[in-house]
């Protein structure tokens, strides 16, 4: 989804340096010392710091399987179920109605028997009984998907709990338990129950066994809800000339080693957890319209005219945009090619992708430009909007462009075959090989391609495994491409003026419940605060390297948080137990602050008090004055220039629970003008006025 903040940051951080330890305490008062009592942190109890990663029954449940270990890397015994889907669609702009037949064929790659099939109705989003998440508003109430008939391996199965109800109001929300209960009692047979949800299961007579498949048939229709609404998705069309559906199709919900069947609803906000499989996908629309959609047309030949074939075929042969299909090319024979019917079928194929999106208009604009994707080659960019928002797409295609080869370079290559922007009410959302976008949001929904359409995370329990590793890697794409180096410092420090809200749930909270006040900060914008902070401990060109490592090996599979903690802290060398608990566990902050500095002689003792729950390494920048005896080196000290060094005290020094810590400077004769706490901002404080001496 399109992103709520987009913050600039920088990409150089000290990497800490092994120090013997440093006596601890309140020092002696003198001329030289801050104003700022020594004692001002004796009434805080002593920290309790929790120094391993908290391990839920999910993750205990897999690591006891085998299917998830300590390393962070698919374990052997790793599995997760694959989905192929067969589908064919029409659509009725007049009614506004998708009417369709999807063949799904589950391949049971668990260890476990699958007595039920979970499925996703997010049509059901839009009935008027629907719970959603404020403030995502659906644009109109429609009657949900109506499912004409459905069946298991050829074997017709009870869809009663999907009928709608003739009562509306709290009588209609009544006959929807009523007709589920009476689905639920039925004495034998394949039975949906929960039809009228957006999560309901299909209650197997016989189960799938570990190794088998099964092939679900579904029929159905629902219609597509018009604008204006709140919140990204909740409009997929402007009147009766442009679609943009997405969630469209019934789709099998994601079962995994953590939990077995996602049963989460769908409110809105949050977003999705599927599983990958192929798509071979035909969409019946008008003669003369324009259809876009994540694959490749397998049949240009029956849908394109040949001045657009031959217009597609330079494509990849230039940077510079080509046009398709101009403005004023509307209608069969120019838009499209002719048909005897009034109507053509475009035919679209993707392998290994977890969802399926498209979109289609009576007068859609077609041009492309290319990418040269780093060790794979050219990939074709379109672009289809609509002809009186071309200033929306002007620069557009050079954005993702620039997007698809610098996201190649920082993690791994690009892995699909295309990428398309598609005009319409959602302009921020992102699917395999697809994004909802203009130019405003190109590169942040062109980082989605990496994560979760190759990375597959759970995002309606982590969104901040999409959303905010994506936040993080515009900032260096932004930066990247005006030529400038990113700035990371200052993010982490930030998050001290939110810490402690009670209000704030932790990352680790279920987003989908993470409510309307925090939920685009937590799934977004903490993330790159967090990254910031792991940059100030061991260097951001480490982060980047680890988390590349992490990319490359969960490449199209499911990683938990966990595998991401596990695995970034043996790539980084560090023990992070501490640093997870804290940002992703909970809400605190460091809140630290020069306390005192006395000099007596050669000798300068910086006390540092750390007033929050958060632990962070001690950072200091000692500014000498520009003459005066030769600076000798400390171990534990770098010279950032002639005249400033860097002297870094490890977090561990925290680990007994004191809350003050005394860092002698030993650096010659040469006087100390200032001394600063944190230069770099990477750790969160509430006040940094106090992290430098002299006030």
């Amino acid at each position: 989804m399109s992103s709520p903040i987009r913050t600039p940051l920088l990409l150089a951080a000290a990497v800490l340096l092994p120090t013997a330890p440093a006596t601890s305490g309140a020092q002696p008062r003198s001329p030289m010392a801050a104003s700022a009592p020594a004692t001002a942190a004796a009434a805080v109890p002593p920290r309790a710091i929790r120094r391993d990663i908290p391990m839920t029954n999910a993750i205990r449940r897999a690591m006891a399987a085998g299917s998830r270990d300590s390393t962070g890397r698919p374990a052997a015994r790793y599995w997760q179920l694959r989905t192929d889907y067969d589908i064919d669609v029409s659509l009725d702009p007049g009614s506004a109605r998708l009417t369709g037949t999807a063949r799904i064929t589950v391949h049971n790659t668990s260890p476990d028997p699958l007595r039920e099939i979970g499925l996703r109705l997010h049509p059901n989003h839009f009935i008027g009984t629907a719970p959603h998440s404020a403030p995502w508003t659906p644009a109109e109430v429609t009657d949900g998907i109506a499912i004409a008939r459905m069946s298991v391996n050829g074997a017709a199965v009870n869809i009663a709990s999907n009928a709608a109800p003739n009562a509306v109001a709290a009588d209609g929300a009544r006959a929807i338990q009523n007709a589920q209960a009476a689905a639920a009692n039925a004495a034998a047979g394949n039975t949906l129950l929960n039809g009228r949800s957006t999560n309901a299961r299909v209650r197997l007579a016989t189960p799938v066994a570990p190794g088998a498949t099964a092939q679900l048939e579904i029929a159905w229709s629902h219609k597509l809800p018009g604008g204006p609404g709140t919140g990204h998705r909740m409009t997929q069309r402007w009147a009766d000339t442009l679609f943009q559906p997405t969630q469209w199709f019934p789709r099998v919900a994601m079962y995994d080693d953590l939990r077995g069947w996602d049963t989460e609803l769908y409110l809105g906000p949050s977003e999705f957890y599927n599983a990958f499989g192929r798509y071979e996908v035909r969409i019946d629309v008008p003669a003369g319209w324009i259809v876009s959609g994540t694959g490749l047309l397998q049949n240009p030949q029956q849908v394109l005219t040949a001045k657009a074939r031959a217009q597609l075929a330079k494509t990849t042969q230039r940077d510079e945009i080509t046009t398709i299909v101009g403005p004023d090319e509307v209608g069969p024979g120019q838009s499209t090619a002719t048909s005897a019917t009034g109507r053509l079928t475009w035919h679209f194929v993707a392998e290994n992708v977890n969802d399926f999106a498209w979109a289609t208009a009576k007068q859609y604009v077609w041009q492309t430009t290319r990418a040269t994707i780093p060790g794979k080659g050219v990939v074709p960019v379109h672009m289809v909007y609509l002809p009186g928002r071309a200033g929306l797409y002007a620069k557009a295609g050079p954005v993702s462009r620039h997007a698809l080869e610098f996201y190649s370079t920082l993690w791994f290559p690009y892995q699909f075959p295309q990428l398309t922007l598609q005009d319409g009410p959602s302009a921020g959302m992102e699917y395999p090989m697809v994004i909802n976008s203009n130019v405003g949001a190109a590169d942040h929904e062109t980082g989605h391609m990496w994560w979760p359409m190759v990375v597959a995370n759970n995002e309606t329990w982590y969104g901040w495994m999409d959303e905010g590793f994506n936040q993080y890697m515009n900032i260096l794409s932004d930066a990247h491409a005006e030529g400038k180096p990113a700035v990371l410092d200052g993010l982490g420090q930030s998050y001290g003026r939110t810490a402690n809200n009670e209000a704030e749930p932790p990352m680790m909270w279920n987003a989908n419940y993470a409510g309307p006040q925090f939920y685009g900060f937590t799934t977004y914008s903490k993330t790159p605060l967090m990254l910031s902070a792991l940059g100030g401990i061991v260097g951001d060109s480490a982060v980047q390297r680890a988390h590349r490592e992490f990319g490359t090996a969960w490449m199209f599979k499911h990683p938990s948080p966990w595998d991401w903690m596990f695995f970034m802290q043996r790539a980084l060398g560090r023990d992070l137990g501490w640093f997870w608990h804290a940002w992703l566990f909970g809400n605190e902050s460091v809140d630290h602050r020069v306390a005192t500095v006395v000099t007596q002689g050669i000798r300068t003792r910086v006390t540092v008090a750390q007033d929050g729950q958060m632990p962070a390494p001690i950072v200091l920048d000692v500014k000498f004055a520009a003459t005066g005896p030769a600076i000798r080196p400390m171990k534990n000290a770098v010279m950032l220039d002639a005249t400033t060094a860097r002297v870094t005290v490890p977090v561990d020094v925290w680990f007994d629970g004191r809350r003050q810590h005394t860092v002698e400077l030993v650096f010659g004769g040469r006087r100390i003008e200032m001394v600063t706490l944190d230069a770099q901002g990477r750790f969160p404080d509430r006040v940094p006025a106090d992290n430098r001496w002299p006030r």
